[in-house]
């Protein structure tokens, strides 16, 4: 005879299945509501993470859709997406490659497939709660002002990260020093990985030219609109490592980093109108 489960997991489960009722039942057209923002949420093994935070998007007050591309998680992940897409028929999308590819073509792929669908506002966003979702909104509100792109940003008010070590804080914010002096960007935090574009933005960006596909992508998109004279804003969140689930950093990401923006800011100035 299987556990019963615990009072803490009953009351979750009665609190996710009255969300999804009001949803389903009572809000009939809110997933049409923000048709015009995506969410794109890149996964490789997040079996931990991931049920959480697509519940999490879609108990926000405005109604964002969610992209997940999963990179073939031997973990089961894009199985759990399946699964919930039942009960988010019309706002959950799944596509799933063949093999773990980057991070940069993850959301590269995750972009044409906005573009293709005509979405207005297009979002990064991290499966392990590093971003809070609760900060879509905001990021949304400064596009929906004078962004073009908007950066939840960890150094735009001092150092806002929870769960780091210090030798991560002192990589993380000499990373950012370094780019800021090599690009001439005046962004706090170029590495960010939590942004909201709008269309105009990728659809100007050559994405097939796009050349990094570590966190170096994180920059190398961010250099590309700015010498697109794109509009830049910051937005300061508190980022909190992740829980559960591992780290996908290594060192050769670090070492594209170093080496990537400096052939970057090479390649921008040997090439006619930047990239």
């Amino acid at each position: 005879m299987g556990r019963l489960p615990s009072t803490k997991q009953t009351i979750k489960m009665l609190r996710y299945f009255t969300i999804d009722f009001i949803m389903c039942y009572f809000c009939p057209n809110r997933s049409d509501a923000m048709a015009e923002s995506l969410v794109i949420i890149p996964t490789y093994n997040e079996i931990e993470n991931i049920e959480e935070i697509i519940r999490a998007v879609f108990a926000l007050d405005k109604g964002f859709h969610v992209l997940i591309v999963d990179d073939n998680s031997p973990d089961g992940t894009a199985e759990q997406v399946r699964s919930l897409q039942k009960m988010f028929p019309r706002q959950l999308f799944l596509e799933v490659r063949r093999e773990k590819s980057g991070l940069g073509t993850a959301y590269i792929h995750g972009f044409k497939w906005a573009i293709d669908r005509q979405y207005d506002y297009i979002f990064e966003m991290d499966a392990d709660f590093s971003h809070r979702p609760s900060d879509l909104s905001r990021l949304h509100r400064a596009c929906l002002n004078n962004a073009d792109v908007a950066i939840g940003s960890r150094y735009k008010r001092g150092v806002n990260v929870v769960n780091w070590p210090l030798y991560r804080i002192l990589l993380s914010y000499g990373a950012s020093f370094y780019v800021k002096f090599i690009t001439g960007m005046k962004i706090h935090d170029p590495t960010a990985g939590f942004v909201c574009y709008k269309r105009k933005v990728l659809e100007t960006i050559d994405l097939d030219s796009v050349k990094f596909i570590g966190y170096a992508f994180q920059i190398e998109m961010k250099y590309r609109a700015y010498l697109k004279k794109f509009r830049l804003e910051e937005v300061s969140i508190i980022f909190t490592d992740r829980e559960k689930g591992k780290s996908k950093m290594s060192s050769a990401i670090i070492w594209e980093a170093v080496f990537g923006v400096i052939s970057m800011k090479l390649r921008s100035l040997f090439k006619k109108n930047g990239f």
